[in-house]
């Protein structure tokens, strides 16, 4: 039996067109990327993960010599948030945004060890986490749900 996967996002021109608490959430994202430790790759990443009660934790990629043992931004926020914040674990929103080695903003995404761990922060919730990203020229792409980057994760 065939089937048809259908993925919806939206995508804008630049982060004016996205709604304030969005906008404001990418540009804490951006700022995050100030944050990396990225002497290996040169690739600084900065995630902003909301809270549904409002409140923003930041994380960036932190690399380590003994690779794999660094760990992404979207983990590393989601992890914070988690440890910090271990009464919530309910979450709006994530924005991810990148910096290259000379400063310019660039496109980032979820890898796809973050997005299993993200798609089971949302399972737990029961109920979808949109992800914003940074896109190249300043667009931005928005995902209602973690599901639109992992239609077929782990089972949790």
């Amino acid at each position: 039996m065939d089937k048809t996967l259908t993925i919806s996002y939206h995508e804008y021109d630049s982060a004016a067109g996205l709604p304030v608490a969005d906008r404001e959430l990418l540009e804490q994202a951006v700022a995050a990327t100030a944050t990396a430790y990225s002497p290996y790759s040169h690739f600084s990443v900065g995630a902003a993960l909301r809270l549904t009660d409002g409140t923003v934790v930041c994380g960036s990629n932190q690399e380590n010599a003994a690779y794999p043992s660094g760990l992404c931004a979207e983990r590393t926020a989601i992890f914070a948030a988690s440890a910090q914040h271990p009464d919530v674990r309910d979450y709006a929103a994530l924005a991810v945004a990148g910096r290259a080695a000379d400063g310019t903003l660039c496109e980032a995404s979820p890898c796809g060890a973050c997005r299993q761990v993200l798609a089971e922060y949302e399972g737990r919730q029961g109920h979808p986490m949109r992800v914003i990203c940074l896109l190249q020229g300043g667009r931005v792409r928005v995902f209602a749900s973690v599901a639109d980057l992992l239609p077929f994760g782990f089972v949790f």
